[in-house]
């Protein structure tokens, strides 16, 4: 099969900066790409009046003495609080901040079995100086008022070290954040000779277990191919932790139950879907250009699948068919849907009762003009398998494709649709492919929206920059067969299992209480600084009876807020665990064990003053009223129930109510009180902050949160996240991704910090077969974005 990889030149629609090009740029209103204008004209201030200026002058004076002094007080009021809730350095260990530890990590080790090494070779120790030496020339900060916090500090080397140096999670000595006393991981020494051995694994439950089959229908193992003869593959994990790698600096995967005490190099994730092997085998042709020292174990059980023939959405409608007796009914049409823990029982005829579960979908928007890669292939393939087949049909992937030409009569003509899914999608996902237009959503959301109380892109309201809800909502109505919805896009990847990811977010989820759910989700959790989560909780909770701000609680209120059709009837979304206590005092376990209408993967943080450029695109309201409150988290890619997204379906066509997409699911529900989770997935920087200095730039808004003034999320602010694995606009990100994938790249170092493009080469085949490398690199399971190109071919 002919393949051909191009270069994915496609702009992530994440936020304003990543939407437009440079031309484009040009086009926005001046207000948003340049400096305000001062509000208070120079020669008010330098009126020919003396009284006027005199009393001016004085009432400014004193402003700024006030403000200065209620600042000194709110950072002393904080201390007091920090010292309250007892977070020291000893805490600090209790997190993931010392690998090994506790939750997922212990239950990883019972689970692997093994001490790290693979039953390989006598240990051997080699001193290892090439990323030691490199390191030592770089000072620890660099002294430069004028430069960002997260340019100043020293360059982290641990997450580049190789598979020669892996060591069990309980030897494991992160090269940061260090806890007190902790020994340094340098001079690294090497583990092995060779390489060690990766095992199988498999996050999903045991399907043939009697644990399993006493409560759940049970699982059909499903097949790639019709006859039956091609299982889904596994993938391979290695057991233990690069020596010196880094901890995340903010988020657990403890803490979700993802686990780390395991790392994945890029075969051993990969190469069951055909990284590493050519085209003539029914392999991509990619990975054979890197280095791939004894990867070959990872074909040894199922061979070089050939994916020449696979159509996966024959694929996965086999799997779904074969185990439908396991999934709960879709509720009647038009029906409010109840709230659920996921699971309903139903009696077997032998009088035995098995859960029925609910189903999810994957929905990843895609648009005509992307430029598929065989790396992006490969992601996709991973992530039908993982989270689809492999779970017997639990999850179901689908791309939602944005056809951009609105005169294509995409509706009514077979043979059009049929051009379209070949001109921009690969053959075998044909069969997950749903085709969308902005003109078919002025037909579903017809009628006059209202002006907008800010519209800095001019986009139109029912374009996808503005609105990119708006075709999931409607594929929410269209399929009722899923319960939830992952919101998800072409550029991210996971290094780790997608069943892992999507479960453990889930579950997680799913046990937080809805009390203090919206102030916690507000804020990043640092565990370095912050402790466990418990003590983060109580910090947040003694945060937020300082602030003197009440707590939400249920569906707030506000001057024009108008109700739903369920609220008319006398409707709650607030479940049953919640309305056994007054409102005035509900019991912590509000929301317990009730599935999250909305997970988001960065903060949900208060739009109002935040600095974040579309915080006002809001239409639909009264401007003679007060703007509404509204909550946002920044990236679209979240899970939205289906009673979420019928909310948000009845505010846009019944009320022409809508704001900007990454700003709108999360609103509504602060409006109308679903349970909305912000959980907190493992985020990497790559340099040695302090850890004071990332609470201070990335929790440094209002009230010591990531809202109001001082957002992260602020235009003036958003640098910070250049240097993090996650984020619309990471550097980091990119960089890491393609030398884990064994692509040399510019380390980003330079005399003034440094940035992206800047420095030397480092990485790729040629350092990573030296004598003297520590071989491959080998990660925690971890979400990096945005991911814009990956082959080195593609920036040619």
């Amino acid at each position: 099969m002919e393949q051909t990889s191009f270069l994915a030149r496609n702009r992530s629609d994440d936020s304003f900066s990543s939407i437009f090009s440079r031309d484009e740029k040009s086009l926005l209103p001046s207000s948003v790409h340049q400096k305000p204008k001062p509000k208070i004209r120079v020669r008010t201030l330098l009126s020919h009046c003396l009284y006027r200026r005199v009393l001016l002058w004085s009432v400014g004076l004193l402003f700024l003495l006030c403000l200065a002094l209620s600042s000194s007080g709110s950072h002393l009021r904080h201390d007091r609080i920090m010292d309250l809730v007892d977070f020291t350095k000893k805490n600090a260990s209790e997190g993931d901040s010392q690998a090994g530890t506790g939750g997922a990590g212990d239950e990883g080790k019972e689970k692997g079995g093994s001490d790290g090494k693979g039953g390989q070779e006598e240990v051997v120790f080699v001193v290892s100086t090439g990323s030691d030496e490199h390191q030592q020339q770089q000072p620890a900060t660099i002294q430069d008022d004028r430069m960002p916090n997260w340019l100043r500090f020293r360059h982290l080397d641990g997450y580049f070290n190789g598979l020669k140096a892996l060591v069990h999670a309980s030897d494991h000595k992160p090269e940061y954040p260090k806890t007190q006393g902790q020994e340094s991981p340098s001079p690294l020494t090497l583990s092995y000779t060779g390489l060690p051995t990766p095992t199988m694994y498999a996050p999903q439950p045991n399907y043939k277990s009697s644990e399993y089959t006493s409560q759940y229908h049970h699982v059909e193992t499903c097949y790639l191919d019709k006859k039956r003869r091609i299982p889904v593959p596994d993938i391979y994990a290695y057991n233990g932790v690069v020596q010196g790698q880094p901890e995340p600096a903010m988020g657990s995967h403890s803490l979700l139950g993802i686990r780390n005490d395991v790392c994945f190099d890029r075969f051993g994730r990969f190469g069951p879907y055909g990284l590493g092997y050519s085209f003539t085998e029914g392999g991509l042709e990619v990975g054979l250009d890197t280095e791939h020292e004894e990867s070959e174990v990872v074909w040894k059980k199922t061979g070089k699948i050939n994916y020449d023939d696979i159509d996966w959405g024959d694929a996965q409608d086999r799997c779904y068919e074969a185990n439908k007796n396991r999934f709960a009914e879709p509720g009647e049409p038009g029906a409010t849907p109840p709230v659920t823990t996921g699971k309903r029982r139903q009696r077997s005829f032998l009088n035995r009762e098995r859960a029925k579960i609910s189903r999810t979908a994957v929905v990843i928007r895609a648009y005509a003009g992307f430029e598929w890669t065989q790396h992006a292939i490969l992601n996709f393939r991973a992530l039908i398998s993982e989270l689809s087949l492999r779970s017997g049909g639990e999850y179901a992937v689908h791309f939602l494709l944005h056809v951009r030409n609105n005169n294509e009569p995409i509706w009514a003509d077979p043979v059009t649709v049929q051009r379209i899914l070949d001109e921009n999608i690969p053959k075998e996902f044909h069969g997950l492919c749903t085709l969308w237009s902005e003109a078919q959503m002025r037909l579903l959301y017809p009628g006059k929206f209202g002006n907008s109380v800010e519209d800095p892109s001019g986009g139109d309201i029912h374009g996808v920059y503005r609105s990119a809800h708006f075709p999931l909502q409607h594929f929410a109505m269209q399929h009722p067969e899923y319960e939830h919805f992952w919101n998800w896009e072409l550029d991210m990847r996971w290094i780790g299992d997608y069943y892992e990811l999507f479960d453990r977010l889930g579950s997680w989820a799913k046990q937080q209480s809805r009390i203090g759910m919206w102030e916690r989700s507000a804020k990043y959790y640092i565990p370095a600084l912050h402790g466990t989560w418990e003590n983060f909780t109580s910090l947040v909770d003694a945060e937020t009876i300082e602030s003197g701000r009440a707590p939400i609680y249920g569906p707030v209120k506000f001057p024009g807020r108008m109700s739903l059709r369920s609220e008319l009837r006398g409707e709650s979304f607030l479940p049953a665990s919640c309305s056994r206590h007054s409102h005035a005092s509900p019991s912590k376990e509000c929301g317990v064990g009730e599935e999250a209408d909305l997970i988001t993967l960065n903060p949900l943080f208060d739009a109002e003053a935040s600095g974040w450029v579309f915080a006002s695109d809001v239409t639909g309201y009264k401007h003679s009223l007060p703007t509404p409150p509204r909550r946002c988290a920044i990236i679209t890619a979240s899970r939205l129930s289906r009673r979420l997204l019928r909310v948000m379906h009845e505010e846009t066509w019944r009320l022409h109510h809508t704001m900007f997409s990454e700003m709108y699911p999360a609103t509504m529900a602060l409006h109308h009180g679903l349970k909305a989770i912000y959980a907190p997935h493992p985020v990497y920087m790559d340099r040695e902050w302090d850890i004071e200095a990332i609470d201070k730039a990335f929790n440094g808004g209002r009230d010591h949160s990531t809202g109001g003034h001082g957002s992260p999320f602020d235009l003036q602010n958003e640098h910070n996240h250049k240097g993090t694995t996650w984020y619309y606009n990471s550097e980091f990100a990119g960089l890491l991704w393609r030398r884990w994938l064994g692509y040399a790249q510019f380390d980003g170092r330079g005399a003034n910090g440094g940035r992206q493009g800047e420095g030397e080469l480092r990485g790729g085949k040629e350092e990573e077969e030296r004598p003297d490398s520590t071989g491959r690199m080998c990660l925690r399971s971890v979400l990096v974005h945005p991911i814009k190109w990956e082959h080195p071919s593609e920036l040619e």
